[in-house]
C-alpha cells in the first residue's frame, strides 16, 4: 500500500487560550517533527512573539502561517470531526477514549474530510462550552498521580500517534462514501433545532441553553453527515410550518 502521509495535511492543530507564547513555539516544533503543518489559535494571549519562534526551534513556518481566531467556532470551519484533549474525566456524555483510539478514528475521517485536534489552555484545559464543539473527547493514559502534561509535550504525543496511525497498513478509509458534515453546518443545526425547540415550547426560553448542552452531546455521538444533517432541518423546518393534512 502507499503512503497515507500526505493526510496530515487534512489534520489540524488547534490550541484555545493559550498562555504562554513559548508553548506555541514549541507546539509548533512538535507538529513539524510529525510531518504536521496545520497551526489554529484561539486566543492567544500574546502572538507572535519572539519567544514562540525561538521555542519553535526551525518550525517558525508554522508560526508565520498560523490561523489565528477569535473563537474556537471559527477555528473549526470545515472540519467534519473534532476531538478534545483533556487531562482530567469530566462529568460529560462524549465518548471518552485513549489517544490511541483517537488517533486511528482521526485518520480514518481525514482519509476524505478534515480533522481538527482540540488543545485547552495550560490551566484549566477546555471548558464544556469548547467541548460541546467536539464530537469526542481524548485523554493520554499517562500516570494517575501525575497525569497533567506540558502542553507541546501533549501535542506531540498526538502528532506522533497520528503519524504512527497512517503508517499502519491496516488503516483503511471507512468514510468515503458517507462525508460527515462540517462543523459550520452542525452549529446551524444546533441553532435550527434550539429555535425550533424554543417555538414549541419545549425548551425554558429563560434558560434554554442548560438542555441544549445535553441535545448537543447526544448528536455529538452520532457523528451526523452531512444528508443525515439536511434531513432533520428538514423535519425542524416541517415542526415549524406543518403542510395542512391532505384533503383539507
Amino acid at each position: 500500500m502507499t503512503s497515507k502521509l500526505h493526510l496530515l495535511a487534512n489534520i489540524r492543530i488547534v490550541l484555545c487560550q493559550t498562555s504562554h507564547p513559548g508553548n506555541i513555539g514549541a507546539a509548533a516544533r512538535a507538529m513539524k517533527t510529525m510531518g504536521l503543518h496545520q497551526l489554529y489559535l484561539v486566543q492567544p494571549k500574546k502572538f507572535p512573539d519572539k519567544e514562540a519562534d525561538t521555542m519553535s526551534v526551525g518550525a517558525v513556518d508554522i508560526l508565520q502561517n498560523a490561523q489565528v481566531c477569535e473563537t474556537l467556532q471559527q477555528a473549526l470551519v470545515g472540519c467534519a470531526f473534532a476531538i478534545g484533549l483533556s487531562a482530567r474525566k469530566r462529568q460529560l456524555s462524549h465518548e471518552l477514549v485513549s489517544a490511541r483510539q483517537a488517533a486511528s478514528q482521526a485518520v480514518e475521517v481525514a482519509g476524505t474530510q478534515h480533522v481538527a485536534l482540540v488543545f485547552g489552555t495550560e490551566m484549566s484545559g477546555l471548558s464544556n462550552a469548547e467541548l460541546d464543539l467536539c464530537q469526542l473527547l481524548a485523554m493520554i493514559p499517562a500516570d494517575a498521580d501525575f497525569s497533567s502534561l506540558n502542553l507541546a509535550a501533549a501535542v506531540q504525543v498526538m502528532c506522533y500517534e497520528l503519524r504512527m496511525g497512517l503508517l499502519d497498513d491496516a488503516v483503511e478509509n471507512t468514510n468515503a462514501a458517507t462525508p460527515l458534515a462540517a462543523n459550520e453546518e452542525v452549529e446551524g443545526f444546533y441553532r435550527h433545532l434550539e429555535e425550533t425547540l424554543l417555538k414549541i415550547g419545549f425548551l425554558n426560553a429563560a434558560e434554554p441553553g442548560r438542555l441544549m448542552q445535553r441535545v448537543r452531546r447526544i448528536y455529538a455521538r452520532a457523528r451526523l453527515e452531512k444528508e443525515e444533517v439536511n434531513i432533520l432541518r428538514g423535519i425542524l423546518k416541517h415542526t415549524q410550518h406543518p403542510y395542512p393534512p391532505k384533503g383539507n
